[in-house]
């Protein structure tokens, strides 16, 4: 790796765009946001953008505030300070009833799938439908929407099940329909393959792949997982003590110099970096 190429990867994030988006509007920005949770500093200076119709990876150790982002950019939790933009518009001004229109647009698989058990699979999937679409669409509209989800993520049929009889990656799927059934422009995914075994990460990433390509939708992908990040990344990007510190290609981040990135991709680096150490270097 060249001195030149180090140097791409490991400047400030605004300057790290690819030559290709050069004249493009981003789908998603994050500019200077800043996140503390009382006197523990989660982000102090975050700033990236997304581009229409590419996967983004984000990776970093446990606890450095992945999930925190993306609660931010759906406004689920509050950023501090800085700008939070989703096709131009300000997604930290936006009211509840702007903010119910942005989650229409901007869906999210969740770290636990966060399935109703009191809900069929079918309930479950139609869920976001029935609170975001009561009115534009009929019952059989949104059956055969679920139908449709539930088939992209090779679970058809199995609507009158009880999220109780699924296994571990069955559920994560299903928590995917669910998202995908809004049709988004933006998919989110907290830890898709949290606790799972090797054949349902692999089928999680070959999905996330085949919903880029089938519904044409951008993603943001949080995972600490290296396999499954180089499996689905078109870029990659790095947290670490409250901001990020690469940005780039997969590549670029596999030849890494900087021992920080070089370390976490080889396993080397510690799992688990508290929020409470991030104003500590």
């Amino acid at each position: 790796m060249t001195a030149a190429r180090a140097s791409v990867l490991d400047a400030a994030p605004s300057t790290l765009e690819p030559s290709v988006h050069a004249h493009v509007d981003p789908v998603i920005e994050f500019r200077n946001v800043t996140k503390a949770f009382g006197e523990k500093v989660v982000y102090r200076d975050l700033s990236f953008q997304v581009f229409r119709g590419e996967t983004l990876v984000v990776m970093g150790g446990s606890g450095v505030g992945k999930s925190v982002m993306l609660k931010m950019l759906i406004g689920l939790l509050e950023a501090d300070g800085g700008s939070i933009r989703f096709r131009g518009d300000e997604v930290t001004r936006m009211d509840e009833r702007e903010l119910r229109t942005l989650r229409c647009h901007i869906a999210m698989l969740f770290q636990g799938a966060a399935l109703f058990d009191s809900l069929t699979v079918g309930e479950n999937v139609a869920y976001a439908l029935h609170e975001h679409h009561r009115d534009d669409m009929t019952a059989a509209q949104i059956q055969e929407r679920v139908h449709w989800a539930l088939s992209l993520v090779d679970l058809p049929g199995i609507e009158h099940m009880s999220p109780a009889d699924l296994s571990g990656g069955m559920r994560k799927r299903v928590g995917l329909a669910r998202a995908i059934a809004l049709k988004p422009e933006v998919l989110l995914y907290d830890e898709p393959n949290t606790g799972l075994d090797p054949i349902n990460t692999a089928r999680v990433n070959h999905m996330i792949n085949g919903l880029k390509r089938t519904i044409n939708v951008t993603s943001i992908v949080v995972t600490h997982d290296m396999s499954s990040a180089f499996a689905v990344a078109d870029r990659m990007a790095m947290v670490h003590r409250g901001q990020i510190i690469a940005l780039g290609s997969p590549e670029a981040f596999r030849t890494s110099t900087d021992p920080r990135v070089a370390d976490f991709i080889n396993g080397h680096a510690p799992e688990h970096e508290d929020v409470e150490t991030l104003l500590q270097s």
